[in-house]
């Protein structure tokens, strides 16, 4: 999930991520990022509205998060490289915890750090904000070395429908939803899974995850909100997810039929997919900074599904 920088402005220079000037230091350990010469890398803490993106990832012809954000970066440091990010959302997906990183020239740092949040803030357009940024502990990788992203998705089942202030982060649903339904549906998914099922594939990338948390909460305002928590999710998984689960919360489908379709093996056409704009990504977790190299070799290895022991029935389960 790395967002491409794309091409700079004609006030700078960029270059592709993975690809730093010149060969690794001597001493570098295996699998370690490679930042180029006389450059500093940086860790950023970005919020956006996903409405009037095309995404995160660089588009040419399109307006996207890492479009915009690269654009600015590059006519405050001239030169910047490498910028990846953590989850690479889709079209209309909001974040309010996204993470990123860049390299950029120390000397350009040096200069421009104690005021470099408030000069991003004077330039970025009203819909994209830059809320933190901090050099990155050595080896760091927003992507690799993510331990779990989180993402919220609202849905509002009220008759008057979402508040002015939350239509644009908050799906509209037409009839009642079922919060039990919803929380027992999304229990027989947790766990490591092929969820292709619920993915877009890709050639070449696996669709096996560890979904590590799937619950859901009525707030006051009639708002119901999944929570979704996993190692790393593929294209179009958790919206999936949603989409499947509504048909249960709406009673079109039994409470045990999200789960049963991880034995498909291909994307089950049957699975909605819901709207973008419900969806923000709320928070990326790291390890310590002792841990990224480790944590890096995990995340590039492809999954192969965690072979289950077969069940063994003793007595009632455990509370």
């Amino acid at each position: 999930m790395t967002g491409s920088a794309g091409p700079a402005g004609a006030s700078g220079a960029s270059r592709h991520p993975g690809d730093p000037e010149g060969p690794a230091p001597v001493g570098t350990p295996p699998g370690a990022p490679r930042i180029p010469q006389d450059s500093v890398r940086l860790r950023l803490s970005v919020s956006y509205d996903g409405t009037d993106f095309s995404g995160w990832a660089h588009q040419p012809t399109r307006r996207t998060v890492a479009g915009v954000l690269l654009g600015e970066l590059t006519r405050v440091f001239r030169t910047v490289d490498n910028l990846t990010v953590a989850g690479r959302t889709d079209a209309g997906v909001h974040a309010t915890g996204q993470v990123c990183h860049v390299d950029v020239p120390a000397a350009a740092w040096e200069a421009l750090a104690p005021s470099i949040v408030r000069r991003l803030a004077g330039l970025l357009p009203g819909d994209v904000r830059v809320l933190a940024v901090e050099v990155a502990p050595e080896h760091f990788d927003a992507r690799f070395a993510a331990l779990r992203r989180r993402y919220e998705y609202r849905v509002c089942d009220g008759p008057s429908g979402p508040a002015p202030l939350a239509r644009r982060n908050t799906l509209g649903w037409p009839r009642p939803l079922d919060l039990e339904a919803l929380s027992a549906a999304s229990r027989g998914l947790l766990g490591e899974h092929d969820f292709a099922a619920y993915c877009k594939r890709r050639d070449g990338a696996t669709t096996i995850r560890n979904l590590l948390r799937l619950d859901w909460r009525r707030d006051p305002d009639e708002v119901l909100v999944a929570t979704v928590e996993a190692d790393a999710f593929c294209h179009s998984m958790v919206r999936s997810l949603i989409g499947a689960l509504i048909a249960v919360g709406e009673g079109r489908r039994p409470v045990g039929w999200p789960g049963e379709q991880l034995t498909s093996a291909v994307r089950v056409d049957a699975v909605g997919v819901a709207p973008a704009h419900g969806l923000t990504l709320v928070n990326v977790d790291y390890p310590a900074p002792g841990e990224y190299l480790a944590r890096m070799a995990v995340t590039r290895n492809m999954r192969a599904l965690t072979p289950q022991p077969p069940e063994v029935h003793a007595g009632p389960p455990a509370p």
